[in-house]
């Protein structure tokens, strides 16, 4: 029973915490200029670093709905229903992480770094970069698994060759 309890406050539990994480105190909204602000707003949405977040709001859908659902399978229609709804309301507030990510960069880059980097990402090469940029991390992650089973492979040989030279062979 104890269980059942659990979930029914997970989902209250994660949305207090994403709530809660994404409130900006108004004093340190205040802080910073509509104009810096707009600079790293050109700056995030040029480099699509909005992207990364867009899934999310569907994630936490599906989360939610599987809580529900493990509660008590019975309901799966219209916890299905109700959890799509829901979702669908919160969508609006996706402004309010948008706007938290402006101001983090625009806490961390002047305005004129910001209006550089939205600059570079408004022109060809910035435009090239930001669309390759899942393929370059894709390509860029693959490369270091690669490097990193090379150097497991030679660091066990290693310290094979290393132990049997000191009289510790082992069973690797």
């Amino acid at each position: 029973m104890k269980r059942k309890h659990f979930f029914t406050v997970l989902p209250l539990m994660v949305a207090a915490m994403v709530a809660g994480g994404l409130s900006v105190p108004q004093a340190v909204a205040q802080e910073i200029s509509q104009s810096h602000l707009a600079a790293a707003r050109r700056a995030v949405v040029g480099a699509g670093a909005l992207s990364s977040f867009d899934e999310i709001l569907p994630i936490l859908a599906d989360q939610t709905k599987t809580v529900f659902v493990r509660a008590d399978p019975a309901l799966t229609p219209i916890i299905d229903e109700v959890t799509t709804e829901v979702a669908l309301k919160l969508a609006d507030r996706r402004s309010e992480l948008n706007r938290t990510v402006y101001e983090v960069w625009a806490r961390r880059l002047t305005e004129d770094e910001l209006n550089k980097i939205g600059e570079f990402y408004e022109s060809d090469l910035g435009k090239k970069l930001t669309s390759m940029a899942p393929e370059l991390t894709a390509l860029s992650i693959g490369a270091a698994r690669q490097w990193q089973d090379r150097l497991s492979t030679e660091m066990v040989a290693m310290v094979r060759e290393e132990l049997e030279k000191r009289g510790a062979a082992t069973n690797q």
